[in-house]
């Protein structure tokens, strides 16, 4: 996390705490330049480009907003990283933003890995479910990795919470006595396991070991 980030993030927050400015209309609008910042390397050759004067920048940034029906406040935020040189960090700033506003609002963020895509209904039991763990409202980022072959990795703040297949077998090799850790489960092990977790992928069934130990966790048990 970089310092200038930070400070640029805090301030931004500040004004949407300040001005009680709608966080999650003004969280899609963020995506939205967001999506236009990414998708158009045209616009971040313009913007990155320091033969380019600042002026000619932000009017750029206004047809941009117009465009995109940007709230003033990020309007000016977005000014205020061209005017500085800032602009190309503008993925970062958002990041601590949201860390921050998150923090001030006391909504948890929280990184989901599935093995596969989940549908609105599996996700939203998920958000649920760890919503009502922790005590609090939650962020939600979902990322799919194959490579945990199943079942569900959460992980709130610090602490990763492993209920996938991948996770079962890594502990299975290390609580075998006499077995170097490094040892290869057996295929047939393997593929029960993978059958297993097939059979029970949807998601508040693949939670119910994961909100245990959460609930031993924040000692409410």
């Amino acid at each position: 996390m970089s310092l200038f980030a930070s400070r640029y993030a805090r301030a931004f927050a500040d004004v949407v705490v300040g001005k009680k400015l709608d966080v999650a209309a003004l969280d899609a609008q963020i995506d939205s330049y967001l999506s236009a910042w990414s998708e158009s390397k045209e616009l971040r050759d313009v913007f990155e480009n320091p033969s380019i004067a600042a002026e000619q920048k932000v009017a750029v940034l206004d047809r941009i907003s117009a465009k995109l029906e940007l709230a003033t406040e990020l309007r000016n935020m977005l000014a205020v990283l061209i005017n500085h040189n800032r602009i190309a960090a503008v993925g970062e700033v958002v990041g601590d933003y949201r860390r921050e506003i998150n923090a001030r609002l006391g909504v948890e963020d929280v990184r989901i890995t599935t093995a596969r895509a989940l549908d609105e209904a599996d996700r939203a039991g998920l958000v649920a479910g760890v919503a009502k763990i922790t005590g609090t409202k939650v962020d939600a980022n979902f990322v799919e990795d194959a490579a945990i072959l199943g079942g569900v990795v959460v992980r709130i703040g610090s602490t990763v919470y492993d209920g996938s297949v991948r996770g079962r077998l890594d502990r299975l090799r290390q609580s075998r006595p006499g077995r170097k850790k490094e040892q290869t489960v057996p295929v047939v092990e393997l593929e029960r396991l993978r059958t297993e977790m097939e059979v029970k992928e949807k998601a508040l069934v693949e939670m119910s070991v994961l909100f245990t130990a959460l609930k031993k966790k924040v000692n409410l048990e």
